[in-house]
């Protein structure tokens, strides 16, 4: 079986065959990543196939480092936080602004017929993307070795061995930088919801 890399080479020079495989591959995950964040199976059949678009249409920007999944994730990531943004916004605007609505301040809108899915509330919606955004944040502030094993484990959904493998590691040694991971976003979290200043953890 070819490898991911193998068949984004063969995507970058348009071959359909390598992007059906690609897609047969990892379309599962893609939408059940989507349906976590914006808990919408609508939603998320729709921005699925955007995923999908992109990765055909911007393969050029593919540059073949680290994880494939792991791009591909952050890909569906960002236009899941899009939608939301976009679904919260738009329903804090008038009705009568709404036909001509555009996010110029996101640097990847969601297309207007993905409004229609959207079930989210504007409150719920707009918690959603909080929560995403300020642990994203928290995840940024850990060393690399750390934010490596969360953006493997979480983003690109592999297990244990899968990211020992792709990090050239131990397995045990993942399973440390994951917990001492968990254990410390746990702790930022507890204070950031409690209000309470972080003035910074040992690395």
């Amino acid at each position: 079986m070819e490898s991911d890399h193998e068949l984004m080479r063969r995507i970058i020079e348009r071959d359909a065959g390598a992007f059906e495989e690609l897609f047969a591959r990892h379309n599962r995950a893609v939408f059940a990543h989507l349906t976590h964040i914006v808990r919408d199976k609508t939603a998320a059949e729709d921005l699925a196939q955007e995923v999908f678009l992109r990765v055909w249409t911007r393969s050029g920007q593919w540059r073949g480092k680290g994880p494939f999944r792991a791009w591909l994730m952050r890909v569906a990531t960002n236009l899941a936080l899009n939608y939301l943004r976009t679904v919260r916004r738009r329903k804090q605007q008038p009705l009568e602004a709404r036909a001509g609505f555009a996010d110029e301040e996101d640097e990847n809108p969601a297309p207007g017929w993905l409004i229609d899915a959207a079930t989210l509330g504007p409150d719920a919606a707009a918690e959603q993307l909080e929560q995403f955004e300020r642990l994203r944040g928290l995840v940024e502030e850990l060393p690399e070795s750390k934010r490596e094993v969360i953006r493997l484990f979480y983003d690109a959904e592999m297990d244990i061995h899968e990211a020992a493998d792709t990090l050239g590691i131990p397995e045990g040694t993942v399973k440390s930088r994951l917990h001492h991971a968990r254990s410390r976003l746990a702790r930022k979290w507890t204070k950031l919801e409690n209000g309470i200043e972080d003035r910074g953890e040992r690395q």
